[in-house]
């Protein structure tokens, strides 16, 4: 399956910025289970300074703000070619050694909450065990948009009981670590069934099996990843996945809107 994408990132200030710079994670990795066919990003009111590949494949863009911008216009558009591995990436590949994905970060660490969900999971096989994983961080936190904070741990997630995509996949990739397996977060595109525009990326986690390797799980909706799913960028949790981070002087009175299309090309 083809996918066409665009990702528009808009800031306006009611101030000026003085200094700034943006790292940008929104360029798809090219795996054996999908190809990046062409993908450019487009600045206004800054400019991109280098890419470059950090230790968890991920590809990197730095930009700085033009002095005195008071928006700031980041567009970022592609295609890509997806097969289907119902879920299954394969072997380990990148800088970071397999034992790094074992770590638990601030927003992964597990408490009761973890400990509580993870006690009954049951299952022959490592997958079953982790196919009743995903399911339970399902029936354990309900999806409601806006319900979380940006700094929600998977400990906070659960004991409110409702969260978004980043809750399931920290409350997942905790319980994972926790029953013993290297485990990571992926934020990435969704295209969905019934629109094409959406104001939010996606986030999953990903699980590493000794037989097969690499693993997606989707909480958020009760499957592993098919060729509807882009995976863009990896880490131990949201921070070191997120789309866009970075720091500027001035610039007050911000406001941040996305748009993003994700569609389906014949």
């Amino acid at each position: 399956m083809r996918l066409k994408i665009s990702h528009t990132t808009r800031y306006v200030f009611d101030h000026p910025v003085s200094y700034g710079l943006q790292q940008l994670r929104k360029t798809p990795k090219s795996t054996h289970q999908q190809t990046v066919l062409h993908w450019t990003t487009r600045v206004e009111g800054g400019r991109k300074e280098l890419s470059f590949e950090d230790h968890h494949h991920n590809t990197v863009e730095l930009l700085s703000f033009e002095k005195g911008a008071t928006e700031l216009v980041v567009t970022s558009v592609g295609e890509v070619e997806i097969a289907e591995t119902h879920g299954v990436l394969g072997r380990h590949l990148g800088y970071a050694p397999l034992w790094l994905y074992r770590r638990q970060t601030p927003r992964t660490r597990p408490g009761p909450g973890v400990r509580a969900l993870i006690r009954d999971i049951g299952g022959e096989t490592e997958t079953d065990r982790l196919h009743g994983l995903m399911m339970a961080v399902k029936d354990a936190v309900a999806y409601e948009v806006g319900a979380s904070h940006p700094d929600w741990s998977a400990e906070d997630a659960l004991t409110e009981g409702r969260g978004v995509c980043q809750d399931h996949a920290h409350v997942f990739v905790s319980a994972a670590r926790e029953m013993g397996f290297p485990a990571r977060y992926v934020s990435g595109y969704l295209m969905l069934d019934d629109r094409v525009d959406q104001d939010a990326m996606h986030a999953w986690a990903e699980v590493h099996v000794d037989y097969l390797g690499w693993v997606g799980f989707d909480p958020s909706n009760g499957i592993s990843p098919d060729m509807r799913y882009v995976r863009v960028a990896t880490g131990l949790d949201y921070a070191e996945a997120a789309p866009v981070t970075g720091t500027r002087i001035g610039g007050a009175g911000e406001v941040l809107s996305v748009a993003i299309e994700v569609a389906q090309q014949q």
